[in-house]
């Protein structure tokens, strides 16, 4: 694959440059002219971002009678092919600012890599549209928080993609874990056991597909040239534009487990261990990482296994409540058991929902209420994500025959951490040739979503990252 000269690469970022003059904000005027929907209306949607998760949204549109797929948009025309022939009436943009000045357009569904999915939002809200917005809603905690006030701000309806919380079995069953159904339950432990290969290793900057608009795809991240094999999907595996399974598949599990142990903000302290072990490629997120989030009298226990491994009680992406009276298990959305102490079923919960219905009958109905996964519980569920990572990066790098528990004074989290280097040696690591690395213990303020204490100051300033011109997610709203 042919790489771009440095001279070529710093031109292109300096033209970029030049044409991000200020932060782009929708025209004056243009959340007003939007149309005027009459109650049978079928809604307008755009879906932004089509490679991979995008067409599943075009898909659940297009099987609802109340929505009509008119648009889509992907920085990438190389990638839009079979969104376009699901939908081949439908307008495509390259640039989501164009998109959002369309008055036909009542909602978006956004698709795209993580670290747009706020600003995608923010520009949607502040242009008069709907947002379903894929998870993790954001790609550090102060996105996040802007697109909850953002949605209070200019009052439109918001859906975070965390499906199960319209599942039907998963709402019974959390209705009864809720109700007393296992008697007192403090511990939730939550699991991404989900086989990740490695991504390979490159030697140099590698060429973008002629097809993509690289700075609009780059947006609000820093202009880097492409130092991985491929540039979709495995930007998920770059902190600087995804971050790693914890805040992936993970952000599920994280909302499922805050959701049954009925926590709402953020924790007290939050501590993390792990790494990136079994192979050296060009990622930078943990594929193995233990995280501790302490609220105080309840914890959760988050678990990522990137590398071959068993499920844990029936579980390989999954939830255990541990109560009183024995454990629940979500294995799945559509199905949950819980057990008595001895390993015996005690109760079934099963059923599913359609959760990008739910989205289109709040708006409907012009009420937010309605809502299954509202943006604020989408919010503090990747926001315990975030904080884990945070973590994760400002911890030590150590050997992994190194016998120290991380978790000073917390005896589950540290069986987690054992069970995992049994995991870890299973599958063939020199347990001297690998380091993983040891986060410190980051004491956290819920109201003010800031930390405090030892290393506060480093740990803040990963609450949020230095934007680039024009893809600015604001600090104030207009």
């Amino acid at each position: 694959m042919a790489r771009p000269s440095r001279r070529t690469f710093l031109e292109q970022s300096l033209l970029a440059a030049a044409a991000a003059a200020t932060p782009w904000t929708p025209a004056l005027g243009a959340a007003e002219k939007r149309r005027k929907r009459r109650p049978n209306d079928r809604l307008g949607l755009a879906v932004i971002g089509v490679r991979g998760r995008g067409r599943g949204h075009i898909g659940a549109w297009k099987q609802s009678p109340d929505a009509d797929v008119v648009a889509i948009c992907d920085a990438d025309q190389g990638v839009i092919g079979p969104a376009m022939k699901s939908v081949p009436k439908a307008r495509y943009y390259k640039d989501l600012r164009k998109l959002l000045e369309a008055p036909d357009i009542d909602a978006v569904s956004i698709a795209t890599p993580n670290h747009w999915h706020s600003l995608a939002a923010i520009w949607a809200l502040q242009a008069g549209k709907h947002v379903y917005v894929e998870k993790p809603v954001s790609h550090n905690v102060f996105e996040g928080r802007q697109v909850v006030e953002a949605a209070k701000r200019y009052g439109r309806i918001v859906q975070h993609g965390t499906q199960s919380r319209s599942a039907t079995a998963t709402r019974e069953a959390i209705a009864w874990l809720q109700s007393g159904g296992l008697g007192e339950v403090r511990l939730a432990r939550a699991l991404c056991y989900k086989r990740r290969n490695s991504i390979g290793k490159v030697a140099g900057p590698q060429q973008v597909p002629e097809s993509l608009d690289y700075d609009l795809w780059t947006g609000p991240a820093a202009m880097q040239p492409l130092m991985r094999k491929n540039l979709h999907y495995d930007w998920h595996w770059v902190f600087e534009t995804g971050n790693g399974d914890l805040g992936n598949q993970g952000v599920h599990q994280m909302d499922i487990a805050r959701w049954g142990l009925d926590l709402k903000g953020l924790p007290k302290r939050v501590q993390s261990w792990g790494g990136r072990v079994g192979y050296v490629d060009d990622g930078n997120t943990p594929n193995t990482q233990i995280a501790l989030y302490d609220y105080g009298e309840k914890q959760i226990i988050f678990e990522v296994r990137g590398l071959k491994t068993d499920a844990y009680r029936g579980a390989h992406i999954g939830v255990i409540f541990y109560g009183e009276h024995g454990y629940l298990v979500s294995a799945s959305y559509g199905k949950l058991q819980a057990f008595d102490h001895d390993g015996k079923v005690i109760k079934t919960f099963t059923g599913d929902a359609n959760h990008f219905q739910n989205f289109l009958d709040a708006i409907k109905a012009e009420d937010s209420n309605r809502l299954t996964a509202p943006i604020l519980e989408g919010h503090w569920s990747s926001a315990l994500c975030h904080l884990g990572n945070i973590s994760y990066r400002l911890g030590q790098a150590r050997s992994l025959s190194d016998t120290l528990e991380p978790f000073a004074g917390h005896q589950e989290a540290n069986d987690s951490v054992a069970r995992t280097r049994e995991h870890l040696l299973a599958n063939g690591l020199n347990a001297d040739q690998w380091k993983v690395q040891y986060g410190p213990l980051l004491a956290f303020h819920s109201e003010k979503e800031a930390f405090h204490g030892a290393m506060a100051d480093q740990a803040n300033a990963l609450l949020t990252r230095a934007y680039r011109e024009p893809y600015v997610v604001p600090s104030r709203l207009g």
